[in-house]
């Protein structure tokens, strides 16, 4: 694409506000800058659209919001789902509440029906709701946890998973024949409504769900008598609302909302970055804890499908438990819980990807719990959930090292909310033993041996950037990078070609995953490391997976393996 030629195609259309053309003018003259906006348009990767907000095709912008819906909506015509129609929804995001209604116009413009929800919900409550009411699709106007710059568009099937491979490739084909100044048929949000073709979902949707994420409770019993206290961020995100009602709904009273992060805000003021993995967003969190004598701190991100919580530790200091941790910790406990109960279904099963630690495949298989490993993406999970309950087995947990955990099988994305309250009924349980979860993964660590694990990321902004990520991965492909000599590698898995190689015996093997981006090298002892570039922003990640003998050893194989990230 001529980029130059592009920029001056939106410079002169009659489409863009006045206020739209001035950014633009901005940065005439800017070549860099423009070839930015303009050399590409944004692809779909494993969660739909994700960009900087700004005028440009490779921009998050109204514009390509609406050439996506026009998209998904001949998709929805195609499959003659217009009467099932698709729910539409958004995060606290700067313009998600305007690209959510454009998209719902650009739908209504098409005879397709749309459930609107009122204001801004959590994303599991978009995937609960296209399997409650039936629908066809769903749209999700949402950046998860990336910066206050950026804003994104999830696409979603009738299962209440993001799109799968098929319907996908139709979008992307679509996209690529409407022009997306002028492609999209579009009517007025009042003029939908009043021809019945926008409806709008509110409270009697939160209702439905929330039952739901109570149905997942397990054993309460202890709630009243641990004392436990529980601090809550949503980080100025859609998780302000139902996650403390979930709470206080399930008998827990002590809960400490962070004041300051209750308020809506898509500038996200009180944090650099609203991603729970970031020990620094919690700093008023860990503050209001230290008021009010907390020994628990829960935060969602601001569309409160992820989810991470700080634990005090025996010196006083909280300490935030990383994605593995916190899931080996839940899956340890839902297995006992249920046991307990006597809630454990017939034919049980857990879900994690291939980056997420090997110890909840250690709990489950020494509880006689199947355990699957998908590729990094929800939807992926979601489609091994589908499978496996086609089968007669039950979901009773899915999880991704990236703090997104699904309990049950009533969404098909990771939620925050039901994770959230299944996290404070077991920080509840561990309380009654005057235990916290760093006791509790203490236990794990005696019981199943230690793993430690770590994910680094490397940033590779732009054009270079991307180059840059390709050069690596040829020449790791190609055997051209020197791996830790400290280490024993025991065999190598390439998951583009879906070959595996075992250096004992010097043999390939075909393995069931293939077709995604990643390289694993495996070592002696069940020690790990994948590398994968992103499929949403411009970086590439390293998950180092190491296990040993003692926490000294995995700890010491770790920063061998941190070593060598650092020297690529």
């Amino acid at each position: 694409m001529d980029f130059m030629k592009e920029y001056e195609r939106w410079l002169a259309s009659p489409v863009l506000t006045d206020e739209e053309r001035k950014e633009l003018e901005a940065i005439r003259g800017d070549r860099d800058e423009i070839e930015s906006r303009f050399y590409a348009p944004l692809e779909f990767g494993t969660a739909g659209l994700r960009g900087v907000m700004g005028m440009g095709i490779a921009r998050m912008n109204i514009y390509v919001v609406m050439q996506t819906t026009q998209a998904m909506a001949n998709l929805v015509l195609r499959e003659k789902g217009e009467k099932r129609g698709v729910a539409v929804a958004h995060d606290c995001r700067i313009n998600s509440r305007r690209f959510a209604e454009a998209a719902a116009e650009v739908l209504a413009a098409n005879g397709v029906n749309v459930l609107l929800f009122e204001s801004l919900r959590p994303t599991p409550e978009l995937s609960f709701a296209i399997r409650k009411y039936g629908c066809i699709a769903g749209i999700n106007i949402t950046a998860s946890h990336n910066p206050k710059e950026y804003n994104g568009y999830k696409a979603y099937w009738e299962d209440g998973a993001q799109l799968p491979p098929e319907p996908a490739e139709t979008v992307e084909k679509e996209n690529a024949k409407i022009d997306v100044l002028t492609g999209a048929k579009r009517m007025p949000l009042e003029e939908a409504k009043a021809a019945g073709l926008v409806r709008i979902l509110g409270d009697e949707t939160d209702e439905a769900f929330l039952d739901c994420a109570l149905g997942e409770a397990i054993d309460l019993s202890h709630v009243a008598t641990s004392g436990l206290s529980i601090v809550y961020t949503p980080f100025h995100g859609c998780g302000y609302k139902l996650v403390p009602e979930a709470l206080r709904r399930a008998g827990f009273s002590s809960i400490y909302p962070v004041a300051e992060q209750m308020v809506i805000d898509g500038n996200f003021p009180t944090v650099v970055s609203p991603n729970p993995e970031n020990p620094e967003g919690f700093a008023l969190a860990v503050e209001l804890a230290g008021k009010v004598g907390a020994t628990f701190i829960l935060g969602t991100d601001p569309d409160s499908d992820r989810v991470g919580v700080m634990a005090r530790a025996a010196d006083g200091s909280f300490r935030v438990l990383s994605g593995n941790q916190t899931g080996s910790l839940l899956l340890d406990y839902i297995i006992n819980a249920r046991k307990k109960c006597g809630k454990m279904p017939e034919k049980p099963f857990a879900v994690g990807s291939i980056v997420s630690s090997d110890m909840p495949r250690v709990i489950a298989e020494a509880n006689g719990v199947e355990y699957y490993k998908t590729f990094t993406g929800f939807k992926f999970i979601a489609e091994c959930i589908n499978e496996n309950s086609a089968l007669g087995k039950t979901c009773i947990f899915s999880f991704e090292e990236s703090f997104g955990y699904l309990i049950g099988d009533f969404c098909r994305d990771k939620d925050a909310v039901t994770a959230s309250l299944l996290l404070c009924e077991m920080a509840s349980s561990y309380a009654a033993r005057n235990m916290t979860l760093i006791d509790g993964l203490e236990e794990l660590y005696r019981r199943y041996g230690a793993f430690a694990e770590k994910t680094i990321s490397k940033v590779m902004p732009g054009l270079d950037g991307a180059e840059k990520m390709a050069k690596l991965m040829e020449e790791l492909r190609e055997g051209r990078v020197a791996l830790p000599g400290a280490l024993k590698l025991i065999g190598r898995s390439d998951y583009l070609t879906g070959k595996s190689y075992d250096i004992e015996s010097g043999e390939w093997s075909e393995m069931e995953l293939r077709d995604s981006n990643v390289l694993e090298y495996r070592f002696e002892g069940g020690s790990k490391i994948l590398i994968r570039p992103s499929g949403t922003e411009p970086k590439i990640k390293f998950y180092i997976l190491a296990r040993g003998e003692t926490m000294e050893r995995a700890e010491e194989i770790r920063s061998t393996l941190e070593k060598f990230v650092g020297e690529l």
